[in-house]
């Protein structure tokens, strides 16, 4: 059966819906706090405590109440420029600035960091159901602990099971506020991971069983572990990232101004998980947090109730990721659909073309995370480089930029610190990614 088409953000040029559906065609208020929180609370929550390890836990918590203040902000300037042009996505206000090279610039970094993003929850699902190897270190997944070694629990037809049963229903939906279910219960995953792992820092608390944590960082080497500093930074940057589903959740929305209110719900409640992940993940396990900490709840605990907590812990995490892959999936498809199909009405009519991209997205995620089954490195340098432009730089030049006349002064220098800030990191933290990637081929 065909739905109504509908005004569907990530895609220019359709015709607004009959007003008789447009009343129940639009999205909750509630649904849009969870649908950007999920969007916020993806795979970058593992690697926060590996950033307290490395920064300490002051300027981690700092570092984190800025980018969530600015994130804030950059969404906002985001929005008003939107309103204020014809547009109703992204790349549309992109365009209306810098032109087609705008559009482009946006639509292809935003498939990049969404792809990058569902290969990476890929991964993950993977190691938690069938294990991986690690510097030689074997990890068992949950199938190998509960079910023994079977051809199928390894990771290839455990995630091909994931990928029929569970993802592949859900990418198939066409709006999506119908994720907000999805996403309620995938966050509330999240907040029972930070709750569990809560709890076990504090029980190690009282038992003085927890590691002592550095408050600052270690600048014992000179230049070197200072320059470190800069490559944990994009890690949470990465962690903020949600402003490619900005549009799609607000257009939804009676008022797509809403979304900002959404937003800085979604912002606050996500630093203040992160914050307590990163404190309790780096209490529990100091320096040998890693930097996928799901990896450290697979060591075996002392007593039945923490392997079953480890357990818990674990599973959540996965059946989150994969209530977050749809979210991704719903954005990626939309901005390639944009980027290839310009001139084309709704995808949501379209059967052809929604199947036509839907299959060998998910195909190609699928193959990717089978293939490459240890991604991290690669992620710093798309951390350092894509999801800065899509958090920072793009919102920032929009304002600077200024077609529509409607950027005070106050929001012009915000947006050049906004930008000095980004494009300063972004440097460094890829010039000490590529000195100790070589450096490490050389040893």
């Amino acid at each position: 059966e065909m739905s109504p088409a509908i005004k569907a953000p990530l895609l220019p040029n359709q015709e607004p819906s009959s007003s008789s559906s447009e009343e129940e065609r639009h999205g909750s208020f509630a649904g849009a706090v969870f649908n950007v929180s999920t969007s916020i609370v993806g795979a970058g929550i593992m690697s926060i405590p590996a950033a307290f390890k490395v920064l300490g836990v002051i300027p981690s918590l700092s570092i984190i109440a800025i980018i969530a203040w600015l994130s804030n902000i950059s969404a906002g300037f985001l929005m008003k420029s939107t309103l204020a042009g014809e547009s109703t996505t992204y790349a549309g206000v992109m365009k209306e600035s810098f032109g087609k090279p705008g559009s482009v610039a946006v639509q292809i970094v935003s498939m990049v960091v969404t792809l990058g993003a569902m290969i990476i929850f890929s991964i993950i699902i993977g190691d938690v159901l069938s294990g991986n190897e690690n510097g030689g270190f074997v990890h068992l997944g949950l199938l190998q602990e509960w079910f023994g070694s079977h051809w199928w629990n390894t990771r290839f037809f455990g995630l091909l099971f994931v990928y029929v049963f569970l993802l592949f229903p859900l990418v198939l939906c066409r709006r999506v506020d119908r994720l907000a279910l999805s996403s309620a219960v995938s966050f509330l995953l999240a907040l029972l991971f930070v709750v569990i792992s809560s709890v076990l820092a504090i029980i190690a608390l009282v038992q003085g069983k927890t590691k002592t944590p550095r408050l600052f960082p270690e600048l014992n080497n000179g230049g070197e572990s200072f320059f470190n500093l800069f490559t944990a930074s994009p890690v949470i940057v990465t962690a903020f990232t949600f402003h490619f589903n900005l549009h799609p959740v607000g257009f939804e929305l009676k008022d797509p101004l809403e979304v900002l209110s959404a937003t800085r719900i979604s912002v606050i409640l996500c630093a203040s998980i992160y914050s307590a992940t990163g404190l309790f993940c780096y209490l529990l396990f100091g320096d040998s947090t890693m930097t996928d900490v799901l990896m450290n709840f697979d060591q075996s605990s002392d007593s039945s109730i923490g392997s079953l907590l480890n357990d818990i812990v674990r599973l959540s995490y996965a059946v989150h990721l994969m209530l977050v892959f749809p979210l991704l999936n719903f954005s990626l498809r939309a901005s390639l659909d944009e980027l290839l199909f310009p001139m084309e009405l709704s995808l949501v009519n379209d059967n052809k073309r929604f199947f036509a991209l839907t299959f060998p997205l998910l195909i190609s995620c699928f193959l990717a995370a089978i293939a490459v089954p240890d991604i991290w490195y690669f992620f710093q340098f798309l951390g350092s480089t894509s999801t800065v432009s899509i958090a920072f730089i793009f919102p920032a030049a929009i304002v600077l930029r200024n077609v529509n006349g409607i950027s005070t002064l106050r929001e012009k220098i915000v947006a050049s610190v906004m930008l000095a800030l980004a494009v300063a990191t972004s440097i460094i933290a890829i010039s000490t990614n590529i000195y100790s990637f070589t450096r490490t081929e050389e040893t």
